[in-house]
């Protein structure tokens, strides 16, 4: 396990340094140089020479980088152009908010999509299995932010079960020592607090979860159809394993190695939905904080904010090798 710990983090390097290079030849590719970009309608050639000269634009574009990479290193990802605050503080105070929406997403998403998926292979045919791949394939369809605007009307705004925007009401004064506002509730014993958190998270986290949900369940649908089908199951079956024993312990076990993957593939698709959906909701994350800097062109925000995510998904798809090895002994082996 220690070795295939190793590999993985190895292989990320390559991987990290790519990214830095497209990142800076991104921003140095903006029309009009990336002094253009910045300053916009206040372009004018002093302008533009005293913006080179305060970000070394006008120097060699191989110091340029190396620069870039050190500054990196030493944890210095830029200073906003819109708040004046470095962005890695920027992402540090909102990074909480949007990985506490998506954990709830992917919660959601796993604890409807595996059952639904295994129940529609283990019945295949019938109109459980025909449900379950029209719920997908509505899932799929429907855009992210439509389904959030629908959910927000209905169940918000009607209704009123849930909180339209934000994170926390207003009239709550709570704790965050965490800033994942349900674990602090939880932490400090103030329980209205998480309780009023969750009543905030629960239509973001339905609207982002529900392509996932569509994704993890067909998945699970065609892993276990496959697995239910080999010829292990069936002499184990014919060996007289309890059904029990048989469905945890061989079906669902060696069918999860793809549900896996797909699942760490989804935290990406989380990470970028997250910006329209917290757009729609108001939520305080680094999706909104992302859209705020494409509307008034904070490219630092956008080049630091793009490199973290990617660091972010790089260690997530590391949890879900390790996954393998927990899941599947053979794959130690292999790596």
């Amino acid at each position: 396990m220690l070795m295939l710990i190793v590999r993985r983090l190895a292989q990320l390097v390559p991987t990290l340094i790519g990214l830095t290079i497209l990142l800076f030849f991104w921003v140095r590719a903006l029309p009009g140089g990336p002094a253009v970009a910045l300053l916009g309608e206040r372009a004018t050639p002093e302008a533009v020479a005293d913006i080179n000269r305060l970000y070394g634009f006008d120097r060699p574009l191989l110091e340029q980088y190396f620069t870039y990479v050190g500054r990196l290193l030493q944890g210095d990802f830029g200073t906003s152009i819109r708040t004046r605050r470095p962005v890695l503080e920027e992402f540090i105070d909102r990074f909480p908010a949007t990985l506490e929406l998506s954990l709830a997403a992917l919660l959601f998403a796993v604890v409807v999509a595996i059952p639904l998926g295994y129940v529609a292979a283990r019945r295949r045919g019938t109109i459980v299995d025909h449900t379950s791949v029209v719920v997908s394939l509505i899932g799929v369809t429907v855009p992210v932010f439509f389904l959030a605007f629908i959910l927000k009307y209905v169940f918000a705004v009607k209704l009123g079960w849930f909180a339209t925007t934000g994170r926390a009401s207003v009239d709550i004064n709570a704790t965050n020592p965490t800033n994942l506002y349900v674990l602090d509730g939880l932490l400090t014993g103030e329980l209205d607090a998480s309780w009023d958190a969750i009543l905030h998270l629960v239509l973001p986290a339905i609207a982002l979860g529900s392509i996932p949900l569509a994704i993890i369940a067909r998945m699970t649908r065609a892993s276990v159809m496959e697995v239910q089908g080999a010829d292990y199951v069936r002499t184990a079956r014919a060996k007289g394993l309890r059904p029990g024993r048989l469905r945890n312990r061989v079906i669902l076990r060696n069918a999860m190695l793809p549900v896996a993957t797909t699942i760490g593939l989804q935290v990406g698709l989380l990470l970028s939905g997250a910006v329209l959906t917290e757009t729609v909701f108001s939520f305080p994350g680094i999706g909104s904080f992302l859209y705020q800097a494409i509307s008034s062109s904070d490219y630092p925000v956008l080049q630091g904010f793009i490199l973290a995510i990617a660091i972010v998904y790089a260690l997530v798809n590391l949890l879900v090798d390790i996954s393998y090895g927990l899941i599947d002994p053979r794959m130690r082996a292999r790596s």
